[in-house]
């Protein structure tokens, strides 16, 4: 069956397929720990998770205390839904914010936000502690301060396995390399967009650590400290966070309408991508055979990030064989009834799986 007929019958399900980029769950809710459930201790912990909501929206650590938000940071409640505690360990206020008050409260504000759908990220970390080094693995119990400050930052992470061959990949002497190429080859079985490596160290009770981050073809990197290794383990993924959002961020103001046709189209891609697109507020304009025109609206920086995490390849200029878009042209043959060409944009982007 032809891509065209699937979409005409509404046969696609967008959320069944799967796709490297994740969407975070609990995106809108956070946990703050608090030392007792009094007035002034529930008012601390909730600015605190204000200020928590505002860095995964916008990546930005000066956000919250900008004037644009003077009133929300006057009377949180009207952009939170419930609260509630959570006995833990460790004990912390759980607070719930309202999806559409909070964006709209933070667009209002002139900030740029970073939608839910997410980078991957493998992460290879080693705790190197005064009892010996030990590469963290998803069934461990040391990767549950990982897997509470992802969730505190609003990021996607997986972890290894940490059998005994990672292990020997899981070094010091790789994490803290520059060269991806073993850690590369070694999450190929997991599925992820980034790499992320962290060499930490325990010093006389306190932690420290080196990080380094791939996406694409590029590398950030990085180091962090903490008076425990769950307080390490936020600084670190505070900093990847702040790293990667501004690749994914939608400027408000600062977008234009553009058309990009994407090549290789089929179902499952279909759905990957109408994910990737929601920010842009991406609309389908027409099909042809396996090629897809879109509309969306962002910047062409933006665009390119976040169709890294679907694995498209731009077209260079000059190479692609498809007919320009052009705002008066006809629909193709199998095209999309109720669609029309995409609009003359400032800028038309091609694509190819």
């Amino acid at each position: 069956m032809r891509l065209k007929n699937c979409l005409l019958a509404g046969c696609l399900s967008l959320m069944s397929l799967p796709a490297l980029a994740e969407t975070v769950n609990n995106l809108y809710q956070v946990r703050e720990p608090v030392s007792g459930q009094t007035a002034d201790e529930k008012a601390r912990a909730t600015q605190a998770a204000l200020e928590t909501m505002v860095i995964r929206l916008t990546g930005d650590p000066k956000a919250a205390q900008g004037p644009g938000l003077a009133e929300v940071r006057k009377d949180p409640q009207q952009i939170i839904s419930q609260y509630g505690y959570d006995a833990g360990p460790p004990e912390s206020l759980q607070v719930d914010f309202d999806p559409a008050s909070t964006e709209r409260a933070l667009r209002q504000a002139g900030l740029s936000l970073w939608g839910s759908n997410r980078p991957v990220i493998m992460t290879w970390w080693l705790n190197d502690a005064t009892d010996g080094a030990n590469l963290v693995g998803d069934g461990q119990s040391s990767a549950e301060p990982l897997r509470r400050a992802a969730q505190h930052r609003g990021l996607p992470l997986r972890l290894p396995l940490a059998d005994l061959g990672e292990q020997g990949i899981g070094n010091a002497k790789t994490l803290d390399g520059s060269d991806v190429a073993p850690l590369k080859q070694a999450s190929e079985r997991y599925g992820s967009d980034a790499i992320l490596a962290v060499h930490a160290q325990e010093n006389g009770g306190h932690w420290q650590g080196k990080w380094h981050l791939w996406l694409g073809d590029k590398m950030e990197q990085g180091t962090a400290t903490g008076a425990s290794s769950a307080e390490l383990a936020d600084a670190v993924l505070l900093s990847v966070s702040q790293r990667l959002a501004p690749r994914f961020v939608v400027k408000p103001g600062a977008s234009s309408s553009m058309a990009f046709q994407v090549q290789g189209m089929n179902l499952e891609r279909y759905a990957q991508l109408g994910r990737l697109l929601e920010p842009f507020g991406g609309r389908l304009k027409s099909v042809d055979g396996d090629r897809v025109v879109f509309e969306v609206s962002g910047s062409t920086d933006q665009l390119r990030s976040q169709l890294s995490l679907a694995r498209l390849q731009e077209v260079p200029a000059g190479e692609d064989a498809a007919a320009p878009v052009d705002a008066g042209q006809a629909p193709a043959a199998g095209a999309v009834p109720g669609t029309v060409p995409a609009p003359v944009a400032a800028q038309t982007l091609h694509f190819r799986w």
